[in-house]
């Protein structure tokens, strides 16, 4: 199941949330602020991400910056922790499945989070020969 951790006030949020909407794509919504944000949830974004904490936390953040924090002193858990007490520091959103992580919204690479059946059927579906072509709206879905 995709997860996406996001915040209410986050237009890449609602962007990321339209577009698995649009392709029918089911996913688990997590609020960063309002949800009991867990402790494997970060764990896992963590584990996922390519450069650790630099693909999750935002160093910007008002509540880094005062918190005079440095990520690499830190423990794992001590990490955790202080985003538990502070989730305003995870970039938004932050896309996750069994396999990958994404940070923010990009056209292309969320392509990646389109199920397999869904990209075969597109994939052996001739125009020409599909009466449905029109209507099925999957080439728009696909491309977009």
């Amino acid at each position: 199941m995709i997860k996406i951790l996001v915040s209410p006030s986050c237009a890449s949020c609602r962007k990321v949330r339209k577009w698995f909407d649009d392709n029918k794509i089911p996913y688990e919504m997590v609020n960063i602020f309002s949800d009991a944000l867990k402790r494997e949830d970060i764990k896992e974004a963590i584990t996922k991400s390519e450069n650790g904490t630099d693909d999750i936390i935002s160093t910007r953040s008002k509540v880094f910056q005062d918190s005079g924090k440095n990520f690499d002193d830190m423990t794992v858990s001590e990490l955790i922790d202080f985003v538990l007490a502070n989730p305003s520091v995870l970039k938004r959103p932050i896309i996750i499945d069994d396999h990958r992580l994404q940070v923010g919204y990009n056209s292309e690479e969320i392509r990646t989070f389109i199920p397999r059946s869904l990209r075969m059927a597109h994939q052996s579906c001739d125009p020409a020969n599909c009466p449905k072509w029109e209507t099925c709206g999957r080439e728009e879905k696909l491309n977009h």
